[in-house]
């Protein structure tokens, strides 16, 4: 062996024309290192230090062979020729339609980072089964083959699929050292000597790699080569982090279809005449299978078979079974198969955190809500949501929220329809007690001046809220699952957490202009008190229902609630509650306009808190009494209400109403003709709005500080504030205001 050692690297070295010590200096392998190769006195050379020798000497692919084989004590058999490079790709996939910035990013890659980071992951971000990975790299391979004269290298590593056992890298290495023109046979060792002979036939060339289905980082990592020379592809529905930090691996996340491309795929595969036959149905189609490729070419295949059915027969199949629409006997040809493939290599707990995900109030989920939802503990669930999120069976987007693909999460619910009853419902027990028990305590941080309600202690941590803007950002953020939340109370009987739900939103709503949710959640809230038996939740149902109608402009419904809670006010002897339905009935007459009824109830409001020496509680009934007046014409009368009722509100530090006053204070202003001080008034009312995030005043207050500024020949400071409260009016929906304000504005002269 040593005489075989010193001729092979011997004559290299000398027919390169360098001593031991120049081909040290050279390679950066040690003279000593070189001499004991030479004479046989080092038998097990490091792998790296055999390649920086076969680069200092220049060799060829094909001494590159030698070098290695005979030092390793391998024989390779002969390579083949170059005309039987290998071509093991798979047929290109027909019909591929769209994935244009996914392929430019591909082709992006391979030209600009290749010397440094020739692997590139393609992997999926809410649910990888069918999300269409192999199709878009066998697209890309095929179209760029030429670029890749050496051969294309093509494995399937069987990750995810009815084959439980992913393929082992060792076999993979093997079919590819054969595809090379090497002789497995005549190769000893393990992994390490096979991937050592793999990574020596590669020098040098220009090779493309697909590894397909991956089921893991350590799975890839053998498979990799030595050389920058060749690109590897990688298609998994796990993340492979590590193939990315440790191998500089780029990541690809590949989504559902556009809807554009889902629309390309359909005509495609149905033809034009068809597609535009049914556009309606195309739609419901297309939206039923959430873009999602496989889902899609599923439809399209089972259309195609019956050309003579409608379409809308299929999108009405679609919708009545759901997921069983997308079933069938080829595994592969089921959206349900294919995703179960992806639960194979979870855990239990694991499993069931899917499941119960499926189950969960609204579009996604926060992590604090998925530990309520599931019992776990912030550790815990971080950890089970990584792993799917890795799985690509949830995606995780900005502020550490995470959702499912509609088509996932239905087979999320099917999974969860295994668990028993009782954990699916003591799991949604628990979600609904965190959003009730938080939105509780996040209301009580906007609206510290409200009577509290009694709630039962919290099953779970809710989620403690610092101050004001984090209470606020919370709401934003929840609110859609806020409104889930409910539902769900509402289904399962929890009806006083569907109330106390209501109650907890409303702060919320009518800052933020919400006047559709608003009225929604209080109908639900007052179907949910017929259950309760409790005559002071009947009576504030009706009030907040009354004050959502009134916003929507419904008169006739705002009144006839509000006067149901103030005679069950009455009868119970509940003077402040019947104080505060009449200062509801004067802000609903008000808007209705008429100012004189509106004055009444302001005034008769006033009284029964006087009777109760409720201060705070005058003061709002004063700062309404003062605004009616004014729109009455009884300026003084109304600024002298108003200034009595600042003063209170400072008192007490209530900015809200502080806001309100001010607001008033400025049309009364405006309207004897002091604008500038009508200015100064609506500014600092707009100040503590925008504080308090309140979207529906903020444009209330925009709305009338623009008159001043008119009135001042202030135009362009009008159109800008104006212009403001335009796009507040139509973002919340308020379609009169919005038709008011764009004829004013159009008035403006430059």
């Amino acid at each position: 062996m040593g005489d075989q050692h010193n001729s092979v690297v011997r004559r290299f070295r000398q027919r390169a024309g360098l001593t031991q010590e120049k081909l040290a200096e050279r390679s950066g392998v040690s003279a000593r290192t070189i001499r004991g190769l030479e004479t046989g006195d080092r038998p097990n050379p490091q792998l790296a230090s055999l390649r920086q020798l076969a680069d200092a000497m220049d060799l060829t692919p094909q001494e590159r062979d030698e070098l290695m084989g005979e030092v390793l004590g391998v024989t390779p058999a002969p390579p083949r020729p170059a005309a039987a490079r290998p071509r093991q790709l798979p047929a290109a996939p027909t019909g591929f339609t769209g994935r244009e910035a996914e392929l430019a990013l591909l082709a992006q890659a391979i030209d600009t980072v290749a010397e440094q980071s020739p692997t590139i992951v393609i992997t999926a971000i809410a649910g990888a089964g069918g999300i269409g990975k192999t199709s878009l790299a066998l697209h890309w391979a095929h179209t760029h083959a030429d670029r890749f004269p050496d051969g294309q290298l093509f494995v399937d590593l069987r990750g995810f699929g009815p084959d439980s056992d992913p393929l082992d890298p060792l076999t993979a290495v093997r079919g590819f050292l054969d595809a090379l023109g090497a002789d497995p046979a005549h190769v000893s060792g393990g992994l390490a000597e096979h991937t050592a002979l793999y990574r020596s036939l590669l020098a040098g060339r220009r090779l493309l790699i697909v590894l397909d289905n991956a089921a893991t980082a350590d799975q890839v990592a053998p498979l990799l080569p030595g050389a920058p020379t060749c690109t590897v592809v990688v298609t998994s529905r796990s993340a492979l982090n590590s193939l990315i930090t440790r191998h500089g691996a780029r990541h690809m996340a590949l989504a559902v279809l556009s809807q554009a491309e889902a629309e390309a795929l359909l005509t495609w595969r149905l033809g034009d005449a068809r597609v535009a036959a049914e556009p309606e149905a195309v739609a419901d189609l297309i939206r039923l299978c959430g873009r999602y490729p496989l889902a899609l070419a599923i439809t399209a295949g089972r259309a195609q078979m019956y050309p003579d059915i409608p379409l809308a027969e299929f999108a009405a199949e679609l919708l009545e079974l759901g997921l069983d629409a997308l079933d069938d006997q080829d595994p592969a040809a089921s959206l349900p198969t294919v995703l179960s493939w992806s639960l194979l290599n979870l855990t239990e707990q694991q499993r069931t955190v899917f499941g119960l995900l499926g189950t969960a109030p609204g579009p996604d989920i926060s992590l604090p809500a998925a530990a309520g939802l599931t019992g776990l503990s912030l550790a815990e669930v971080t950890k089970a949501l990584r792993t799917l999120e890795d799985a690509s069976l949830v995606g995780r987007h900005a502020r550490g929220r995470y959702e499912m693909h509609d088509l996932i999460r239905r087979y999320a619910v099917d999974t969860a329809g295994h668990l028993p009853g009782a954990t699916r419902t003591a799991a949604l027990k628990r979600a609904v007690d965190f959003y009730l028990h938080t939105a509780y305590d996040a209301d009580r941080i906007l609206n510290p001046h409200r009577a509290p309600q009694q709630l039962d202690p919290p099953v779970t941590q809710p989620l403690p809220l610092a101050d004001y803007p984090a209470a606020l950002a919370w709401f934003d953020a929840e609110h859609q699952c806020l409104l889930a939340a409910q539902h769900i109370a509402v289904v399962q009987g929890w009806h006083r957490a569907a109330w106390q739900l209501a109650w907890a939103l409303s702060t919320f709503q009518i800052r933020r202009g919400l006047r559709h949710d608003q009225a929604a959640i209080w109908q639900v809230g007052l179907a949910a008190e017929q259950h309760l038996d409790d005559p002071t939740a009947r009576l504030l149902a009706h009030r907040f229902l009354g004050f959502a109608y009134g916003d929507l402009g419904q008169h006739d419904d705002a009144v006839r609630h509000l006067n149901e809670s103030a005679a069950l006010a009455e009868q119970q002897g509940d003077t402040s509650n019947q104080a505060r339905t009449e200062l509801m009935l004067a802000r609903a007459w008000g808007l209705s306009g008429d100012y004189s009824q509106a004055l009444v109830h302001a005034d008769r409001a006033l009284e029964l808190y006087r009777t109760i020496d409720d201060v705070p509680g005058q003061a709002h009934a004063l700062n309404d009494a003062g605004w009616c007046a004014a729109q009455l014409g009884q300026y003084e009368q109304a600024s002298a209400n108003c200034q009595a009722a600042l003063a209170i509100y400072q008192r007490h530090h209530d900015p809200d109403a502080e806001a309100g006053t001010l607001d008033s204070l400025g049309y009364i202003d405006h309207r004897t003709g002091d604008h500038q001080r009508a200015i100064d008034h609506y500014r600092r009312s707009l100040a503590l709005r925008r504080d308090l995030g309140d979207n529906s005043q903020i444009a209330n207050c925009l709305d009338g500080l623009g008159n001043p500024h008119a009135a001042l020949g202030q135009h362009d400071q009008a159109r800008a504030v104006w212009q403001e409260a335009l796009d507040l009016f139509r973002e919340q929906q308020r379609h009169d205001d919005a038709d008011r304000l764009q004829r004013r504005l159009d008035a403006l002269t430059d």
